[in-house]
């Protein structure tokens, strides 16, 4: 029997407005066998400061639901609203910098520029706001995770816990509403992978962000203030 949508631990939220809603979400994508869907119709609202936890099987839209909740995917179907703004309808330009401004993404596979610097990566969104302290604030959230030695480093000589680290400042320093993150841990070993979590919880709490994880992980998921389970492109009852 599938686990029930929500699992909510406390009522906290209850009757705040939603910082995220995804409604009645479809994509639909063309292949050699036919017209595949990958998602179909996922409605849900994601209160401010939640913590949730998006679980269930490879393929079943969890990775693509959270690529069209930052708008890094296109829905076939439906509407897509951050911070009250209405995303799916800004062309390019404008979703990348409410992207920016507005959404941290960690991803499993880190994502950063490897000619770089831990620093110059950190700084990067920083820099393109017009940031003129970008340096000095990436420093900061550098320090926070424990990598102040490593700055000048390039991810070439971090280590995959280190650089995912850095991966998960650079989502941090612009101080975002909604932090997503895609299987933060997936590439990690089981000491390390806590650690990371550890300092995922404890700076998204910090800085009052709303986080959405996607995990296979039922015991890192149990950890969120919230459960949903994807199965077939759709959310379970």
């Amino acid at each position: 029997m599938a686990k029930k949508s929500s699992l909510s631990k406390d009522n906290t939220n209850k009757g705040k407005k939603p910082l995220a809603s995804l409604q009645d979400i479809s994509l639909s994508l063309n292949s050699g066998a036919g017209t595949v869907d990958i998602l179909r119709d996922v409605s849900l609202d994601i209160k401010p400061g939640e913590r949730l936890a998006i679980v269930g099987p490879s393929g079943s839209g969890k990775t693509t639901l959270l690529m069209i909740l930052s708008g890094l995917q296109k829905p076939s179907r439906g509407k897509v609203k951050v911070g009250g703004r209405l995303i799916t309808n800004m062309d390019e330009d404008d979703l990348a910098a409410f992207r920016r401004d507005n959404i941290g993404i960690v991803f499993q596979n880190f994502h950063l520029v490897p000619t770089m610097t831990a620093l110059e990566n950190v700084a990067t969104p920083l820099e393109f706001a017009g940031d003129q302290d970008a340096m000095d604030k990436a420093r900061t959230v550098l320090a926070a995770v424990g990598l102040e030695h490593r700055i000048t480093h390039y991810p070439g000589q971090l280590s995959g816990g280190e650089q995912q680290r850095v991966a998960l400042a650079r989502a941090l320093v612009v101080k975002p509403k909604l932090l997503l993150a895609d299987e933060p841990t997936g590439n990690l070993d089981g000491e390390t992978g806590e650690k990371i979590i550890e300092q995922l919880f404890k700076l998204s709490k910090d800085s009052g962000t709303t986080l959405v994880l996607v995990t296979h992980d039922k015991t890192l998921a149990a950890r969120c203030s919230r459960q949903i389970e994807m199965a077939d492109g759709a959310i379970s009852p």
